[in-house]
């Protein structure tokens, strides 16, 4: 017989209505880097470290905004661009004569801004330049004699090109523009997830970097439960959905996510539908998907915690400028009840929080939130590997219980710690001897149940006026 330890992960049982995690995970998006192996990213490194490691991409961004917010291990996958990222029309506003241009490929979004800041021709002018719209520039520069100038690590090549009577730049010339990013193809993110199957990588769950849509968002569902049924590697994925086009009302915006997520029912599903501007860890200031935030502060929460746990999660306004698009948060409740992951404000508080740690569950389901969906993964995996060491081993027919108890003893050991840990609240091992047939089946029906922590997702409060002289 071609053994193993089978999973099989129940839900419905709690009758719902319509130890710190690790938080370790994968990160799959574009990057310029080639590597053969997934690169690890520490939660000691700066940013600049990160973008040494996996270029100035959306990939670094995505592991930059993790580490601030408690993301201690990622190892970052990365994949070459399935769609080149565009250059936009150059805006100018300038009194010089001279001609700017700019040539290459972006390995980002940019919002970028020239500005000439001493009157000149090539070679004697001088110039700085911005990739986050003005927020941050560089030193100043002297425009080269050549006029070229490469825009560091953006893939972009900027040239001055002097007019011939003179007068070419002048200060206070300011060129902008703005860049798409590259994106992935379906079949290569498909195929980056597929090579973790043999990875001996452990990780709880794999961030897929840059905007993604339904199509993708099923074939990780079929995926998930592969890896779960066929390779017994519990795992979950968080997505990110699109922002709002400049040509969609926020009615037509919200309408469009909600018909995105129809047809989506998968506890190992997330979908982070939340932009925000964003002060990063390097000062740059940008408008990015919040999932960055969200599987940093995966790092931060044991695996029962929501991270939408106001208390203990707070997200700074000064590092969350405000969301987008402008007007959303009209709109938060009804994303949220679509189970897309949002980041909200509480009146009377001043920062951000996650509103849920949703998972795109079936309704009724026993995984609505993201901690369910830890806590769960975190006993299969622990369970299973405590069983694997019981595979084969010798049951004794004139001794059955003495055996089984034996074996009831080290699968319960794993469910114990979590127990201790204040994962769970309660867990049993049961193994069936009823129906036992050993020696013809060699074959053990193990059932494992657990009482989850509770989470206080409402609280309503009633207030009253009291007469202390009223008579009894």
């Amino acid at each position: 017989m071609f053994g193993d330890v089978n999973v099989k992960v129940e839900d419905g049982n709690l009758g719902r209505s319509s130890s710190t995690g690790t938080g370790t995970h994968i990160k799959i998006g574009i990057s310029n880097v080639e590597s053969k192996a997934p690169i690890l990213i520490s939660g000691t490194m700066n940013a600049k470290k990160i973008k040494e490691k996996v270029g100035e991409t959306p990939l670094a961004d995505a592991c930059i905004d993790a580490v601030e917010w408690g993301a201690a291990s990622i190892y970052c996958i990365p994949v070459k661009a399935g769609t080149a990222g565009t250059i936009g029309t150059i805006e100018e506003e300038k009194a010089g004569y001279g001609e700017f241009t700019v040539t290459g490929s972006p390995n980002n979004s940019y919002d970028i801004v020239v500005e000439v800041m001493d009157d000149g021709e090539c070679n004697e002018g001088s110039f700085r330049y911005s990739v986050d719209g003005g927020n941050t520039f560089t030193e100043e520069m002297t425009i080269p004699v050549t006029g070229e100038v490469t825009l560091s690590a953006t893939g972009l090549v900027a040239k001055f090109t002097d007019a011939e009577g003179g007068g070419s730049f002048k200060s206070g010339d300011r060129f902008t523009f703005s860049t798409t990013s590259p994106a992935m193809s379906n079949q290569a993110v498909i195929s980056a997830v597929e090579g973790l199957i043999n990875s001996p990588l452990a990780f709880e769950f794999v961030h897929i970097v840059g905007t993604s849509s339904k199509a993708l968002w099923a074939s990780l569902c079929t995926l998930a439960n592969d890896f779960l049924t066929k390779y017994k590697r519990p795992l979950y994925f968080v997505c990110e959905a699109r922002g709002k086009t400049a040509d969609e009302t926020l009615e037509e915006y919200v309408n469009a996510m909600l018909e995105e997520r129809k047809g989506i029912n998968n506890m190992y599903m997330q979908v982070v539908c939340s932009n925000s501007r964003y002060q990063r860890m390097d000062g740059r200031v940008q408008d990015i998907n919040n999932a960055g935030i969200v599987t940093g502060l995966y790092g931060q929460a044991k695996e029962s915690q929501s991270i939408g746990e106001v208390k203990s999660f707070p997200i700074s306004e000064a590092k969350m400028l405000k969301l987008l698009p402008e007007g959303i948060e009209d709109y938060i409740k009804t994303l949220d009840d679509a189970k897309y992951v949002t980041i909200r404000k509480y009146i009377g508080k001043e920062d951000f929080y996650v509103t849920s740690a949703n998972m795109m569950s079936p309704e009724g389901s026993d995984y609505a939130y993201a901690e369910d969906v830890r806590v769960s993964n975190r006993l299969v995996k622990a369970v299973r590997a405590a069983a694997l060491d019981e595979l084969q081993v010798e049951i004794d027919p004139g001794d059955i219980e003495t055996s089984i108890a034996n074996i009831q003893e080290q699968l319960a050991t794993p469910v114990e710690d979590a127990v201790r840990d204040k994962i769970i609240s309660s867990g049993t091992v049961e193994i069936d001897t009823e129906n036992l047939n050993i020696l013809v089946d060699e074959s053990l029906d193990v059932r494992i149940t657990y009482v989850p922590m509770g989470h206080v997702r409402e609280m309503n409060l009633t207030f009253a006026v009291e007469n202390p002289y009223a008579a009894a």
